[in-house]
Order: structure tokens, then C-alpha cells, then sequence
């Protein structure tokens, strides 16, 4: 009965949360499927480049996308007469941005030549294209969940994953079995699914879209960059792992890695997911901050335990089910993988915590040296101890950067930090950091 009492209270977070983790769970049995029949129709070469091809997309991506994204989440509901405006200048800036920084990567790799991961000009349009469209859906995704409307960033996220799915098994029939077409299944998924979702709903993606307003944006400039420092430093050390494998290691080991840190990163949608969604929910009902917190890091830390627990049991059986050569090649070195999770559930909450508090800039530098903590870790234990070390390497960096945040939230909740709105959320002219 407590449990049903929490959950009427946080209603609108729990039917928000509710949508996305849905879009999430489907996402996550679709991408296994996806990642399975690669696993069993690609070479091992191929899945590992492609893995890190794919983060690089993610983190140009998330570069591009320069804090817009998170902006829209917390502003949307404070300005709903003006969100469709504000949507298109923040997707045309994302966009434009994350195809000039695939632009300058693609033409400073075939420059300086120092990798063949992207061999072609067709390859590396697709990349461009790829970097665009993940800013693009990074953008327009957070713009549904700030208009608090989760469903359509649900119905795009399984879209995505059916057309993904659909095509590598064309793709795959064909004889095409490259990292370079499986990237292309991945672009060409993302491209479908929008026009899909704004098929489904009757045009609910373009009527999010208006005429861009771009001085409005302009007057969020310090937020936008504050939220930017933020995102990079919580996101962009998890976002390149899969390259640092491969960099550091081998394709074969990506290939065998990326199986499980797909799952890991599954997971971490939850708690990301709940941490997403609080801040529009907070924003709009402030007096039931500490409640609607409590149950968000509550929730993700009890489900981050469970998903630990059972990657460390099953963690071989899993790579079996790939591929049975992902077993030989990892053996049973990813099995405390799972074990990150904890710590990113806290690191995710200490983030919410801070762009509450309109701290994102003071609390961007402590995740900066946590960033180079993990990295610095991750390089470390691959060097001494091969995959297996890397592994131990990122589990232990982001677990004691996961305490340290917390130690941090509690203390700061003892001196009774509030997140409610500030002043500057109450008049819309230019914002006070």
C-alpha cells in the first residue's frame, strides 16, 4: 500500500518513466535480437569495428548536440507556447554542429590515416549522415520527454530497433557482411523511424517542429552551455569505451565486449530514464522534489543490483548465446561488468541533483575528473591486464566516483539544498546562473 501511495504521488513521473522504460525494454529484446544475428552472420572483425564506429557517432553526436537537448527538457514545460520554436532552432544548431565535427573527422582520419575504420566515401557519408540524425533524434527525443510526452519518444525508440532488425537481416542475405553495412542498417533504422513515428501519431514529430526562433535560444546561451559541460563530462568517457577497446586491444575483444556492455548500457537506461524525467517533473511540481528523488534513486539502485547480480552469474552464458567464440575470446572477464551500474546510478542522480540546483557548471568540473578517472583506469587496466583488466579498470573508476557523488548528495541534502525553481525560472527574460 506504501508502494501504491509513492507511485499515485509521482504519478506523472511514474506514467512518463512508465513509457520510456517500455520503449526501453523493447529497445533493449530487439537489440538483443539485432546483435545476436549479427554476432552469428558477421565476422568478429566486423561487430567489433562497427561497435566502434558507433560510438563515435554517439559521441560526435552528443558533442553536436551542445546541451540542447537537456535544455528543451526543463524549458519545454515552462514555455509550452513557444516549444515548437524553440525545438527547431535547438535541432537546426544540433544538427548543423554534429555534421561539421563528422565532417572534420572523417577528413582528418583520411588526413592523417591513422585508422581504416571508415574506408570509402560512402562509408563516411553514411557517418555523416548517422552523426546528423543521432543528434537530431537526441534533440527531438528530449523534446518529447520535456513536453511530457514519452510516448512518442517510446514509439520511435521500437520503431527503430524493428526497421534495425529487419535490415540486417537484409543486408545480411545479401552477402553484405562489412562493419560498413551494419552501419547502414543502423542509419537507415533511425531515418525510418521518424518518418514512421510522425506517420503514427499524424504528424506528432513535425508539429513539435515550428519556425526557428532562434534569438529565444539565444536567450538560454549560459544554460546551454552549462547543461554542455555537463552532458559531456557525465556522458562522453562511457560513450568512447568500445573505441578504447578496440584501440587498445582488438576487434575480436570489441566484438566480445560490446555483447555485454550493450546490455550494461540497456540498463543504465533506467536509471537514466528515471533521472530524465524527474527534471521536467520537478520543474513543474517543485513541492514533491525530495519525494519524486527518493523514489527515482530508490527504484534505479534496487534494479542496477539485480542487473549486477545477474550479468556476474551468467556473464558467459550470454557471450555463448552471440557467439560461442565470444566465450572463448573473454572467457569469464567481463563478469563484473554489471557491477558499474551502482555507481552510475549514482552518478546519473548526483547529475538530476545538480541541474535542479542550477549547479550544472560548478558540478561540471568534479565530473570532469571523474571523467579522466575512468578513462585513465580503463587505459591502465588494459595495459596491464588485458580485457579483464580493463573491465576491473572502469568498474572500480566509476564506482568510486559513484560514492564520492553520493557522499556529496548526502551532505548537500543535510545542508538542506533545495531543488525547487528559482527565481530565474519564474520570469523568462535572461537566465542568472
Amino acid at each position: 500500500m506504501r508502494v501504491r501511495g509513492a507511485l499515485q504521488d509521482s504519478a506523472t513521473l511514474a506514467i512518463n518513466s512508465g513509457a520510456l522504460a517500455i520503449g526501453t525494454v523493447a529497445t533493449a529484446g530487439l537489440g538483443f535480437v539485432y546483435w545476436w544475428v549479427a554476432a552469428r552472420l558477421f565476422p568478429p572483425e566486423a561487430i567489433g569495428n562497427a561497435s566502434a564506429i558507433l560510438s563515435i557517432i554517439g559521441l560526435v553526436a552528443l558533442l553536436g548536440e551542445a546541451g540542447l537537448g537537456t535544455l528543451l527538457i526543463g524549458e519545454i514545460v515552462r514555455h509550452p507556447k513557444k516549444a515548437p520554436s524553440l525545438v527547431a532552432a535547438a535541432a537546426s544548431i544540433g544538427v548543423a554542429m554534429a555534421v561539421g565535427l563528422a565532417l572534420a573527422f572523417v577528413l582528418g582520419t583520411h588526413v592523417v590515416g591513422s585508422t581504416n575504420l571508415i574506408d570509402g566515401w560512402f562509408a563516411g557519408f553514411v557517418f555523416v549522415l548517422g552523426c546528423g540524425l543521432t543528434a537530431l533524434t537526441m534533440v527531438v527525443g528530449q523534446a518529447f520527454v520535456g513536453s511530457l510526452n514519452s510516448t512518442g519518444r517510446m514509439i520511435q525508440q521500437v520503431l527503430f530497433s524493428v526497421f534495425k532488425l529487419m535490415l540486417i537481416v537484409v543486408v545480411a542475405v545479401v552477402s553484405q557482411t562489412s562493419s560498413t553495412a551494419i552501419l547502414v542498417t543502423w542509419v537507415a533504422g533511425l531515418l525510418a523511424s521518424w518518418i514512421a513515428v510522425d506517420l503514427l501519431t499524424r504528424g506528432g514529430a513535425r508539429r513539435l517542429v515550428g519556425i526557428p526562433d532562434f534569438r529565444l535560444l539565444h536567450t538560454f546561451r549560459r544554460k546551454v552551455l552549462d547543461h554542455y559541460a555537463l552532458d559531456v563530462t557525465v556522458q562522453a568517457p562511457s560513450i568512447i569505451v568500445p573505441y578504447l577497446v578496440l584501440v587498445l586491444l582488438s576487434p575480436a575483444a570489441t566484438a566480445a565486449f560490446s555483447a555485454l556492455w550493450m546490455l550494461v548500457a540497456t540498463a543504465a537506461v533506467i536509471p537514466a530514464v528515471l533521472t530524465t524525467v524527474l527534471f521536467p517533473v520537478v520543474r513543474a511540481g517543485p513541492n514533491k522534489s525530495r519525494h519524486h528523488f527518493l523514489v527515482s534513486l530508490t527504484a534505479s539502485l534496487l534494479f542496477s543490483l539485480a542487473c549486477a547480480v545477474f550479468i556476474f552469474v551468467y556473464s558467459q552464458n550470454i557471450l555463448e548465446i552471440f557467439n560461442p567464440i565470444y566465450r572463448e575470446i573473454a572467457g569469464s572477464s567481463l563478469r563484473l561488468l554489471g557491477f558499474s551500474l551502482l555507481g552510475l546510478t549514482l552518478k546519473f542522480h548526483a547529475c538530476a541533483l545538480a541541474r535542479l540546483n542550477d549547479a550544472m557548471r560548478k558540478a561540471s568540473l568534479p565530473f570532469a575528473l571523474g571523467g579522466l578517472l575512468e578513462l585513465g583506469f580503463v587505459v591502465a587496466g588494459a595495459k596491464l591486464g588485458g580485457l579483464e583488466g580493463l573491465v576491473i579498470g572502469w568498474t572500480t573508476a566509476i564506482s568510486i566516483e559513484g560514492i564520492c557523488v553520493g557522499l556529496l548528495w548526502t551532505f548537500a541534502s543535510s545542508l538542506g539544498i533545495s531543488t525547487s525553481p528559482s527565481p530565474e525560472f519564474i520570469a523568462p527574460p535572461p537566465l542568472q546562473i
